[in-house]
């Protein structure tokens, strides 16, 4: 028999720690001056949602798997909004199904940082628009698109999460950039204009080049978003590559403060042609999460709003630990019924 790996244990025994701890992330916790939300980077990943593993059998449609999520957890990431643009009933479903002070992170699309899209993915209308020379391409990127497609995406995203937007629901669309998106004053200005699309609602910036802050550009860029007052995602990420981010508290607006957990699996991060779900197979120990708890509470003191969210969401890693973690800061801090 071999041995177990302390990090892909497999959703039984990841099960039993989460249970250990299962009320520990159902409200959000008082930490220093912030309401910190814990919760996972998705609630609706095929292998979290697979019989037994996290949700109650009953739970069979997607209204039951988002009801019961929403009474785990304050907060969720929705992911799927950087594959498809989302359409407005649908936000207007999740406002429904969910308490009155449940927030939700939301991917920015694809198309609207610099990444590539499949066409196929985009509203038929939309494909029906594009240039021929395009429309034969299995991807597509913003910068190969006419700019009234490229805006009408932007208007078509907005529209999708005003639900969520006019009720208080959203918490901040995250722009997460490519590791190809490297320091420079193009970029700075883009994240400027994406800012100034945006408006009024709130969003986080995510930077996947370690170059951000190396030696040379790290005080540039963190002066950049304090002046801007743009959140920057903090992230524990696999150590070593070339889009790992140092672990780091960096607090760059007033407002918001998000810490991103992508598990440490070092040899499929950057590995072509690895599963989504295969990146991100990773079950974080309590010294890991240990870690981040004087993190969280440095930038908690300094905002009224913390956001950490798991994006290690095979099975139920995720969940159990957003609940660890959850327990962890929560010693000797009350928490905040909802």
């Amino acid at each position: 028999m071999g041995t177990i790996n302390s990090h892909d244990p497999g959703p039984e025994i990841a099960g039993d720690r989460g249970e250990a701890h299962v009320a520990a992330a159902r409200n959000p916790l008082a930490v220093g001056g912030a309401s910190v939300r814990i919760g996972t980077a998705s609630w609706t990943d095929p292998t979290m949602t697979a019989s037994g593993v996290f949700y109650p059998p009953d739970a069979g449609t997607a209204e039951d798997r988002l009801v019961f999520y929403a009474n785990q957890f304050p907060i969720v990431e929705v992911d799927a909004t950087y594959y498809a643009l989302p359409a407005r009933r649908t936000g207007e479903l999740w406002l429904e199904r969910t308490p009155p002070d449940f927030t939700f992170d939301i991917k920015a699309h694809a198309l609207m940082t610099g990444q590539p899209s499949e066409v196929k993915r985009l509203p038929k209308d939309l494909r029906e628009a594009l240039p021929t020379e395009i429309l034969d391409k299995k991807r597509v990127y913003a910068r190969d698109l006419p700019n009234e497609i490229t805006d009408e995406i932007w208007a078509r995203f907005m529209d999708g999460v005003e639900p969520l937007r006019s009720s208080g629901k959203l918490g901040a669309v995250f722009l997460q950039y490519p590791r190809w998106f490297f320091p420079s004053n193009e970029s700075r200005n883009e994240i400027l204009e994406a800012r100034e699309r945006l408006g009024d609602t709130p969003f986080a910036v995510e930077l996947r080049h370690a170059s951000w802050f190396n030696e040379k550009n790290a005080g540039r860029t963190i002066d950049f978003l304090k002046k801007h007052e743009i959140p920057f995602v903090m992230v524990d990420a696999p150590p070593g590559t070339k889009s790992s981010l140092p672990p780091m508290t960096v607090v760059t607006s007033p407002k918001l403060a998000v810490v991103r957990f992508h598990g440490r699996r070092t040899e499929t991060w950057e590995k072509p042609g690895i599963p989504v779900v295969e990146r991100f197979r990773y079950l974080y120990d309590e010294k890991e999460l240990g870690e981040w708890v004087p993190r969280i509470r440095g930038a908690a003191s300094s905002v009224p709003e913390v956001h950490v969210l798991m994006n290690n969401c095979y099975a139920n890693y995720g969940t159990t630990n957003a609940r660890e973690i959850a327990d962890l800061l929560a010693a000797e801090v009350p928490r905040l019924d909802r």
